[in-house]
């Protein structure tokens, strides 16, 4: 006597997400467990299994200091998709175009003092070599991140810093078309490889570029690296612009905070998971420790030359230690 095979009753959506016992949205849809690399922790590619790529992965993602069972419960609070983002930044960017038009036709740019051209020939045009650094740094994350919800959020940073990169680049032309003789979209190379201001920057963000560890990467980005710049070159001297009477700057300077705020929930909330290990937390705190003095430095430098803000480094130095005293690595 044969015994019939029992039906199988079909999943009504997929097997990784039955188990929530709802309808999953479109987030959970397009974001959740992707990366096809991380079925074999000692095989993640198809390919080459022992070559310098597999090599890199196992040892830098697969054998990060940081640990975690289930990467891929790891959530984007805003719970950004590729559709909702470019959403969202359409938005951002047809606020900025309408600063740019705006103050262009009001003849913005030619009612600048001279000093503060010339500070921002030196402080503000170089920083789309700063924002580069930023943009490689978080495609790094995109590639070596244990989990596609991970990679996601690092992508969209990556766009971020893309996008400002290029306003600063815009704003640089625009600028020498007022102000030719300052060396706005000539001198930049040079200011930021010799002025001392743009020097313990470098420092960072090319030992950023340098760390191999996922999990040391993203710690010393988006949890000190970032800070930094966020304070010093965005909003401390988006106070020095205000008070020079540079409001588009200040504005623009503003909009670009708005994308770093959203940078931050999500780096929040990935220390929250890695710290659902207490083993990662004495990690995550050593690198801090070991990371932060480099930061506070280079803040130091780049502020001391903002004008008219004397009190831009402590404001900025204590603004990226507020930041990290909210990360919730101790329950």
């Amino acid at each position: 006597m044969t015994t019939a095979p029992v039906a199988l009753r079909p999943l009504k959506t997929w097997s990784h997400l039955a188990a929530r016992r709802r309808k999953p949205s479109e987030y959970e849809i397009v974001s959740t467990n992707l990366l096809w690399h991380m079925r074999d922790q000692e095989q993640p590619w198809d390919v080459a299994h022992e070559g310098p790529m597999a090599d890199w992965y196992r040892t830098y993602r697969n054998g990060s200091a940081v640990q975690h069972d289930d990467w891929d419960g790891f959530r984007d609070p805003d719970e950004l998709v590729y559709r909702t983002y470019n959403i969202l930044q359409d938005g951002q960017e047809t606020y900025v175009e309408g600063l740019l038009d705006q103050h262009n036709e009001e003849e913005h740019d030619k009612g600048l003092d001279a000093e503060w051209v010339r500070s921002l020939a030196a402080h503000y045009a170089p920083g789309r070599y700063l924002l580069h650094t930023v943009q490689m740094a978080s495609a790094y994350l995109v590639h070596m991140s244990p989990a596609s919800t991970i990679s996601n959020c690092a992508a969209f940073q990556s766009a971020d810093q893309l996008r400002w990169l290029s306003h600063v680049a815009y704003r640089t032309a625009e600028l020498s078309q007022t102000h030719p003789d300052v060396g706005l979209g000539t001198a930049e190379r040079a200011h930021w490889q010799e002025l001392p201001a743009w020097q313990r920057f470098r420092e960072l963000l090319e030992c950023v570029l340098a760390t191999r560890d996922w999990a040391e990467a993203f710690v010393a980005l988006n949890l000190v690296a970032k800070p930094a710049i966020d304070e010093a070159f965005w909003r401390q001297q988006g106070i020095s612009a205000r008070r020079q009477g540079d409001t588009l700057f200040a504005l623009t300077a503003e909009a670009a905070l708005r994308d770093s705020e959203r940078s931050r929930r999500w780096s929040v909330e990935l220390v929250r998971h890695m710290a659902q290990r207490p083993e990662n937390v004495l990690v995550i705190e050593r690198w801090i420790d070991t990371w932060v003095p480099l930061a506070d430095a280079a803040i130091e430098a780049f502020c001391s030359e903002l004008l008219d803000n004397p009190d831009a480094a402590s404001n900025a130095i204590a603004a990226a230690r507020t930041f990290r005293s909210s990360l919730p690595l101790r329950g």
